[in-house]
């Protein structure tokens, strides 16, 4: 780090570009304010820590393009964690026209304090009140002139949920990018010179202890506070703490709550999962009816068994996805998820897990992917190498066709939704054995201390819970017509070929075996499979899953999974429709035929612990800068897993 941080650059108006930043504390509507300006749909949240790496967007104003980076949340510019470090180090060394400083008006002490060090930069600042209606709701009324003169920088208000302010905002920063930066009123510019030495220095714990520094922050609100917020203001979020954050009620209501959304999932999604299904098989068939070369062509084979089986099975659970992401995005924006985080800490602690290890826990139950990088939050690294390891054991969604597609074919309607609660429940468990585990052997250390900026409910606007939802579903979709499609034809090829000359069944026919022309059918379809490299392979290693249950089918499809959690539905359907001629249309019904409950157990155990994505195992080389980890994860999960799956099964068949 440089001892005089850079002075922004005026830019003069022939020019066309502007560089801007967004700064501010976690938890204060920066990603709303960046959707807002740019356009943008990234992930927002009303829980701190959401955004943990720098976001960049554009829009036009005029003749002007603006360039808006998203910085990750700070509460100081002398900080520890991985993502404050990238917030700090882009505010001192970043070359930027104009810094909007983004500060969540309800709380407007503490935010000012980060306020104050970014003036210490000389950077060319734009302060933005969001959240200004909650303020105004509370009756605290804030003199944005008087602020604006003393600081000397521009002042905005906003409500980033609602839009407004934004277009003033804009205005503010393509301003404040042609003219030179005020000077602050001299009594807070000797406070700013004097926090220079402590933030160049790094230190903390000086800045806290800076008298000047909290009293001109007083004093500075003392001045511009027309109205103080009303004592009350915040009650009915008290109250409801009083219930959902109960020391010894608000575990239980929480499972009931997860337990409420994953029984939704199911009963509503049955019905368009049935159309989805039903609207897939028509297509095959018609294809198939109406395909115009020999019904034995590889071009049909592909299209019917490869495309449609292959994608057309991971579609079918798309409803199921939807739901389950309307639920958890509707509990994220109302604030409850930072209340479980709070109850979980009690928990989490007695394991060896931070109470910050919560979101990217929960994060992990979209997509691991996420979770692992927003254990850049947790400032102590044992604690996040320790949640990183233990977080592929949160169900993702990826998984979530999976179930959908082994709990409703191999057990009764009454036990679905306990069921699907269940895995979810026992990877939330087994994930804190395993910390245990670790943080008393290998990453042993002490204990780091947990503090949580608690948000005010909030009732989530329809735009904002729709949009997280339909764009988790894109991804969804995205990914099955991008990576599925393409595992789906390559698994095709492997099921397909080689092709044998002869057929076991026809010289069983010629020794005088009487079968009809469907039984004819189902056993060449079963002799061409298995002579495949798909089926060798899965012959082959079949031994070694038996004591799991798994026939070859199953493990040919359980590898294809580390590809993509969703393969495995993909290839169980390529298997299905290239391995037999059947009765059954759909693969639910030919699993039920096939399998038990205690074979269901055991594969949802060994699908839940056992061999994270190749994706998962990349994202973890990167945050932890070791393959050690990267690998001894993916091997010692999966290690685990099958002695857990092996294990159930055993038991099973005892029951």
């Amino acid at each position: 780090m440089t001892n005089d941080p850079p002075r922004q650059q005026t830019r003069t108006p022939e020019s066309r570009t502007i560089r801007a930043v967004l700064a501010g504390n976690p938890n204060c509507g920066k990603t709303s304010i960046f959707n807002g300006l740019t356009g943008a749909r990234q992930r927002v949240g009303n829980y701190p820590g959401v955004t943990v790496e720098k976001r960049e967007g554009r829009w036009t104003e005029g003749s002007f393009q603006v360039q808006m980076r998203d910085l990750p949340g700070a509460y100081s510019l002398t900080s520890y964690s991985p993502e404050e470090r990238v917030a700090r180090d882009e505010l001192l060394e970043g070359d930027y026209d104009v810094v909007v400083v983004v500060i969540d008006s309800t709380t407007i002490r503490r935010s000012l304090t980060f306020a104050l060090q970014v003036l210490q930069t000389e950077a060319n600042v734009v302060l933005c009140l969001n959240m200004a209606d909650e303020a105004r709701r509370s009756g605290q009324k804030i003199d944005t002139s008087k602020l604006g003169r003393l600081l000397g920088v521009p002042v905005v208000e906003t409500a980033a949920h609602t839009g407004e302010g934004l277009d003033s905002l804009k205005a503010a920063i393509l301003a404040s990018s042609l003219q030179p930066r005020r000077a602050p009123q001299p009594e807070i510019a000797a406070v700013l010179e004097d926090t220079r030495t402590i933030i160049e220095q790094d230190d903390a714990a000086a800045l806290h202890r800076s008298q000047r520094f909290a009293i001109t922050i007083a004093g500075i609100l003392d001045q511009v506070t027309v109205e103080a917020a009303r004592p009350d203001s915040r009650a009915s979020t008290t109250r409801i703490d009083t219930v959902l954050a109960h020391r010894w009620f608000g575990l239980p209501i929480f499972l009931g709550v997860m337990y409420a959304v994953f029984w939704l999932t199911f009963t509503l999604g049955e019905a368009p999962m049935g159309w989805i299904e039903s609207g897939v098989n028509w297509l095959g068939e018609a294809i198939d009816t109406n395909w115009p070369g020999s019904p034995d062509s590889p071009l049909l084979s592909l299209l019917v068994d490869g495309i449609i089986g292959g994608v057309g099975g991971v579609l079918v659970f798309l409803p199921n996805i939807v739901l389950l992401f309307l639920g958890l995005s509707f509990l994220e924006d109302t604030g409850y998820l930072a209340r479980a985080a709070y109850l979980m800490d009690r928990y989490l602690s007695r394991v060896g897990l931070h109470g910050k290890s919560f979101l990217p826990l929960v994060t992990g139950f979209g997509c691991s992917i996420p979770g692992i990088m927003a254990t850049r939050t947790i400032e102590n690294e044992r604690d996040r190498l320790a949640t990183m390891f233990v977080l592929p054991l949160m169900s993702c969604g990826a998984r979530l066709p999976i179930w959908m597609l082994v709990i409703p074919a191999l057990f009764a309607p009454a036990l679905r939704a306990p069921m699907m609660w269940g895995i979810y429940l026992f990877g939330i468990l087994l994930a804190m054995i395993l910390a245990l585990i670790l943080r008393g052997t290998v990453l042993k250390g002490d204990p780091t201390p947990f503090v949580l900026e608690m948000p005010p409910y909030r009732l989530p606007t329809l735009r904002s819970v729709i949009t997280r939802m339909a764009e988790r579903s894109w991804m969804y979709l995205r990914k099955a017509g991008t990576v599925i499609l393409g595992i789906s034809i390559i698994l095709w090829a492997l099921t397909t070929y080689p092709r044998p000359d002869s057929f076991q069944v026809d010289e069983d026919i010629a020794a005088g075996a009487q079968l009809t022309e469907q039984e004819i059918d189902g056993r060449r379809s079963a002799e061409r499979l298995q002579f495949s490299i798909t089926g060798r392979v899965g012959t082959a290693i079949e031994p070694f899953f038996r004591p799991l249950g798994f026939d070859w089918r199953i493990v040919t499809a359980s590898l294809g999974a580390f590809a993509a959690k969703e393969v495995f539905v993909s290839q169980m359907s390529i298997v299905y429709a290239l391995g037999e001629e059947g009765a059954e249309t759909d693969l639910q019904s030919k699993l039920r035929r096939d399998f038990s409950p205690r074979l269901g157990i055991a594969l949802m155990i060994f699908m839940l612990v056992g061999t994270p994505c190749m994706a998962t195992v990349a994202v973890v080389r990167r945050e932890s800068g070791s393959w050690k980890w990267a690998w001894g994860q993916f091997f010692g999960l999966t290690a685990l897993a099958y002695v857990l799956a092996m294990t159930a099964y055993a038991i099973g068949g005892l029951v």
